[in-house]
Parts: structure tokens; C-alpha cells; sequence
């Protein structure tokens, strides 16, 4: 009961919170400050479209995909003249090693404008070869994302990977080959497919254990409205009655081996996460489709890739929505993020807000104390284990609240 109360009042809040404004486009300020922020830049080109995904992405162009990069450089440039600083890089997609001799000269440019230190970046398992290894090893990436989903072959020919990715067996062996190259290799996979059993979980799980992989981020499946459509027709219907039992498995399969760096995240070692949102309170987003957070306002670039490049090419940046969240929904932003790191400081977010976060937050902590989410020690909210599968449900419901905005956004520029 609990958990559907959660699911309710989270899908509600961030339909709200994230519903964009159409026109009204943040002004970029320059920037004179020195608070290092994160540099998200997105690259929506892939070689296959998989059915479950909700990100901004289309099929692999070269042409496009080249002049796509000039376009990402160009972005780079203008936040550099603005002033603005950058500690971290995280890539995303898409897939952002499709050329990777633009993505060296893009992250290349980066650090020579920025105080870099760490660089995330996702692939996928066919790109773990030893040419592109030793570029992005070159381009001083810390961090390297495999996108694996499950390691289980019936599942992989019905999400549509088995063909382009290979069998699992040889997924694990392309990932066997790649340790020890990158400060952090990390598995992405995915639970609560349709048709996903215990022992399929159990199996993918023994495979992360044999491999000894870095770190492993275990995403509850997360779909918009219209991608739910596809899978319904593609895989079946999505039970997110079976969520809980899935992620309490994986729990107790790991958390003897591993710490968590997030509710769904798994690390042998101090490390980035996908959900840089927990580590960076301001971050921008760069490319098309980007979503970045400055100033406490949200905003969006336009999903139309064309029109990305030719607002670039003309110097402006390509912005098309924007939302300025209130101070509560500042403080509930922060509230649902740093705890989704297993632990918030009070005294910090007491400090930032000028004393005002437990006046203004007091309901929302109250409700989750009494179904025991979390406790209180050293200054320090913990999420207890049943708190963090509540921050599991709320960060599945905020990022598909994210994704439904990305549905919108493709079906305006379809229509435009």
C-alpha cells in the first residue's frame, strides 16, 4: 500500500514539476562564480533503436552525426566565453563512441577550455575493442558505462541486441577483456523486463560476480507512456508488482561484495554514477535533447538535430523549454536526490537553504519517518533498506517523467 501511495504522489509531483514551458527560454547569464559544475554533453546517434528505450536518440547517420559534433564543439565554446566552469564530463546517448574520433577531439577541446578530473562516457559492448580502448584511454576517461541490459540470450533477441551486441557469453568475454583499462568499468543492466524471471536475475548476477566487475548499476525497467506502447507489442505487459522482489534479490546479492554509490548503483570504489544529478547540484546540458540544471531553473535544448546544428552555426544556443522550480521544489529536488545517494546532510542543505530547508520540508521528512525510510545519525539522513526501494520507486517516476517530457518534445518537432 505504501509503495503504490509513493508511486501515486511521485508520478503526480514530477508530471508537475517537469511539465516545461514552451517559449520560455532561460537567458544563459554569464557566469563569474568558481562553483564547479558538470558538463553533460549528449550524443542521440545509435546503431539500433532498442524498443525499452526512451532517451532522445535515431538511427546512426555519418554525415550527420559529423557535422552534429562541429555543433557540440561550438556549444562548448560559447559556455567557455560565458565563463562557466567544469570539474566533470559525463557522455551520454545515443551512443556516444559511434565516431570516436569526434568524440576524442570534442572531449579533447573540453579539457583544454575546463579544470577537468574525471570523464564518464557510455558505449555498448561491440565498441569494446582495442582501437577505440586506447583512444578514450588517450582522451582521459575515468569511467567507462557498457550498456549490457541482461546476459541472458533469449532476452537480448527479444530486446533487440543479440543480433548487433552478440550472445551474452561473448558480451561478458568483450567485458572481461576491457578491466583494468579505466579507473572504473561499470555494467549497466536492467531488471523487470517482461517475462524476466528470478533465476534469469540470479543468472545475470552470477556473471557480474564471476567477471569481478568494478561497479553495476541495476536500473528498474523505465518507460514513458508511448514506449510502454511498444514494449506492450514488442515483449508484453510490464508488471511492477515484481519490481520489489527483483530489487530486494539484487540487494542481497551484492551488498556483500559491494557498497552503494546510489540506491541502484553498486561500487567496489569510490567512483562517478550515471546519476551525476546526485553529485553535482548544478549541471548543463549539452546537445540536442540535453537537459541541464542552472540557477534553479530546469531547461532543455530543442530535440530537433537539424535545427540544433543551424543555431549553433549561427553562434546562439539551441534552447527551447524551460522551467523555473519555486524554493520548495528547489528543496525537493535536493530532498529526492541526495538521499537517492543513501544519505543526505541536514546541516548542508540547512546552510544552502539559509536555515529554512527543515521549516519548508518538515511534512514531506515526518511522512517518511514514520514508514522508518530512513534515520537519523552524525548529521546524516540514511536510508534504511526499505527507504532506499521507496527512492527507487521515486527516482523511476522522476525519470519517467523525464522521458514523457522527451515524447513530447520528439512529437513536436514531428509536427513542426
Amino acid at each position: 500500500m505504501i509503495n503504490q501511495i509513493v508511486t501515486k504522489i511521485a508520478k503526480r509531483e514530477f508530471s508537475r514539476s517537469l511539465k516545461f514551458e514552451e517559449g520560455s527560454l532561460p537567458k544563459l547569464p554569464s557566469c563569474s562564480d568558481e562553483k564547479q559544475r558538470l558538463l553533460y554533453m549528449h550524443v542521440p546517434f545509435c546503431e539500433e533503436l532498442c524498443p525499452y528505450c526512451s532517451f532522445h536518440r535515431v538511427i546512426f547517420n555519418e554525415p550527420l552525426t559529423r557535422r552534429y559534433f562541429q555543433a557540440l564543439r561550438r556549444e562548448i565554446k560559447i559556455y567557455h566565453e560565458k565563463g562557466y566552469k567544469f570539474e566533470g564530463i559525463y557522455v551520454g546517448g545515443g551512443t556516444p563512441t559511434v565516431l570516436i574520433d569526434e568524440l576524442a577531439e570534442t572531449l579533447n577541446l573540453a579539457r583544454e577550455l575546463f579544470p577537468i578530473k574525471d570523464i564518464s562516457v557510455e558505449t555498448n559492448p561491440n565498441h569494446l575493442i582495442s582501437e577505440k580502448i586506447k583512444i578514450l584511454q588517450n582522451c582521459g576517461i575515468k569511467r567507462l558505462s557498457v550498456g549490457v541490459q541482461t546476459f541472458n540470450d533469449e532476452m537480448l533477441k527479444k530486446i533487440g541486441r543479440y543480433e548487433k551486441y552478440g550472445s551474452g557469453k561473448e558480451i561478458a568475454e568483450r567485458l572481461k577483456n576491457t578491466q583494468g583499462y579505466f579507473h572504473t568499468l561499470n555494467a549497466d543492466m536492467i531488471f523487470n523486463f517482461p517475462g524476466q524471471t528470478p533465476d534469469m536475475l540470479d543468472a545475470d548476477i552470477d556473471m557480474l560476480l564471476k567477471l569481478n566487475i568494478d561497479q553495476t548499476t541495476f536500473y528498474p525497467l523505465m518507460i514513458s507512456a508511448i514506449t510502454q506502447n511498444i514494449m506492450k507489442e514488442t515483449m508484453g505487459e510490464v508488471d511492477f508488482r515484481a519490481e520489489e522482489k527483483f530489487y530486494k534479490l539484487i540487494v542481497r546479492r551484492l551488498e556483500k561484495f559491494y557498497d552503494f554509490s546510489s540506491a541502484w548503483c553498486f561500487s567496489r570504489k569510490e567512483s562517478l554514477v550515471d546519476e551525476y544529478v546526485v553529485e553535482f547540484e548544478e549541471y548543463v546540458g549539452l546537445g540536442s535533447g540535453a537537459i541541464g540544471y542552472l540557477h534553479g531553473t530546469c531547461y532543455s535544448n530543442t530535440f530537433d538535430i537539424e535545427g540544433y546544428i543551424a543555431s549553433l552555426e549561427k553562434g546562439k544556443l539551441p534552447l527551447q523549454a524551460s522551467r523555473k522550480f519555486d524554493l520548495h521544489d528547489q528543496m525537493s529536488y535536493d530532498f529526492l536526490m541526495k538521499l537517492f545517494s543513501t544519505r543526505l546532510d541536514i546541516a548542508s542543505m540547512q546552510k544552502k537553504y539559509d536555515g529554512k530547508f527543515l521549516k519548508t520540508m518538515w511534512k514531506e521528512i515526518a511522512a517518511f519517518e514514520m514508514v522508518r525510510a530512513f534515520r537519523y545519525f552524525d548529521h546524516y539522513l540514511h536510508l534504511t533498506p526499505y527507504g532506499r526501494y521507496l527512492w527507487v520507486i521515486m527516482m523511476r517516476e522522476f525519470f519517467i517523467a523525464v522521458n514523457n517530457f522527451r515524447d513530447y518534445c520528439r512529437k513536436q518537432v514531428n509536427i513542426g
